[in-house]
């Protein structure tokens, strides 16, 4: 097998090279995704490759060196790669380290940063539940009965909605207090993370996937 296949397939969704058809005949995530799965590569390989891409992207983009646009693309990419993968999550032979719901607050109808961690936590092989803009406390709560085991992300994009944040988190406890909570959004800091009672707090998608990390590794898999 051709590692280099491996290599390509991360820098193009890094690049956010989505396909030929968009690369004006360049092979794209798509193309090459479907020839590291003929050459043999396994579906987890392929998947660890595009999250290798993805988590490139993310950290510039920590760093103030990569801008939503270039996330945007990343993630349109990762995607191409990932409806290739579906069938092999579909019969269990790639294993999804969990789900995660996500949402915005109600009364707050940004979308742009939820969906980029959102993607990326799907490129990091988490089932991803999104529920959307101005969620509601019960809106949550419904989609954990849905999924037992679940961890949630809260999203706010301004000061007047970041303080529904709590509510929700309250509701969350009283349905079910084991869930693991983490919280973003442009006016949120880790002092106000911590004050309202969630158990995580990231300012970028790089950062939410790596605390989604921690909570599968926890010997009890975290709430899951």
């Amino acid at each position: 097998m051709d590692q280099g296949t491996l290599s390509r397939l991360s820098a193009l969704t890094e690049n956010g090279k989505v396909n030929r058809a968009l690369g004006r005949g360049q092979d794209g995530v798509e193309e090459v995704t479907a020839q590291a799965l003929a050459e043999g590569h396994s579906p987890a390989a392929v998947l660890e490759a595009l999250t290798a891409g993805m988590a490139v992207v993310g950290d510039r983009f920590a760093a103030g060196k990569a801008f939503v646009p270039n996330m945007l693309l990343a993630a349109r990419a990762m995607s191409a790669g990932m409806a290739l993968l579906k069938p092999f999550f579909d019969s269990g032979e790639v294993q999804r380290k969990g789900v995660f719901i996500i949402g915005t607050v109600f009364g707050d109808l940004h979308d742009i940063g939820k969906n980029l961690v959102a993607m990326a936590a799907e490129g990091a092989g988490w089932s991803v539940v999104d529920l959307g803009v101005d969620i509601q406390p019960e809106g949550f709560t419904a989609a954990l009965d849905a999924n037992p085991g679940a961890v949630v992300g809260l999203s706010a994009l301004l000061t007047t909605t970041m303080g529904n944040m709590e509510p929700v988190i309250q509701a969350i406890r009283r349905a079910r207090p084991d869930t693991r909570v983490i919280v973003g959004g442009a006016p949120l800091t880790r002092e106000f993370a911590d004050k309202i009672g969630a158990d995580g707090y990231s300012s970028n998608p790089a950062g939410a996937v790596e605390l989604l990390a921690g909570f599968a590794a926890e010997p009890s898999g975290g709430a899951l």
